[in-house]
């Protein structure tokens, strides 16, 4: 005698809730919008945000340290707030960070990245600061050391014996 055997699935009907996320009893404070630009010169690389600031919020730090700690020199400091002077408009809080090159250099490359921000902050900046130098990339790098020389164009003393 054969058996014949009909399985049936039941399919049970699960009522399945969807978890909401819950929202967040406390708002996250919505920053100012900053204005980003990268600023170079030679190795140097500057990445400089500015806010608009009044007043007491107006601060200037460089990797961290405000800018008279991180440049002694007055020199140094001009040549980095010389972009907002051009412009005769200080009210910007100013975060540089920038590594590589030297001193001089790292001030360079960050007034190229402020007067880069202060353009996409208001593009009337620009006639002023393009007349001033301050959006021209200064190109010049140290030359590589070829082979069979002693440094970039430097050749071994030449003898007649």
């Amino acid at each position: 005698m054969i058996r014949k055997t009909t399985t049936t699935k039941s399919v049970s009907k699960k009522t399945v809730a969807v978890k909401e996320k819950p929202k967040a009893t406390t708002e996250k404070k919505v920053l100012a919008k900053y204005f980003e630009a990268v600023g170079r010169r030679k190795t140097a690389i500057s990445r400089v945000r500015i806010w608009s600031a009044s007043g007491a919020d107006r601060q200037i730090t460089v990797n961290g340290k405000t800018i008279g700690d991180y440049w002694r020199q007055k020199e140094m400091q001009d040549v980095f707030m010389s972009p907002l002077n051009q412009v005769g408009n200080l009210d910007w809080k100013i975060s540089a960070n920038i590594t590589g090159g030297g001193q001089h250099s790292q001030a360079e490359a960050g007034r190229h990245g402020v007067s880069r921000a202060l353009v996409i902050a208001n593009p009337e900046y620009k006639k002023v600061l393009k007349a001033a130098g301050f959006l021209t990339r200064d190109p010049r790098m140290k030359e590589r050391k070829k082979p069979g020389l002693k440094g970039a164009r430097r050749a071994p003393q030449w003898s007649k014996r």
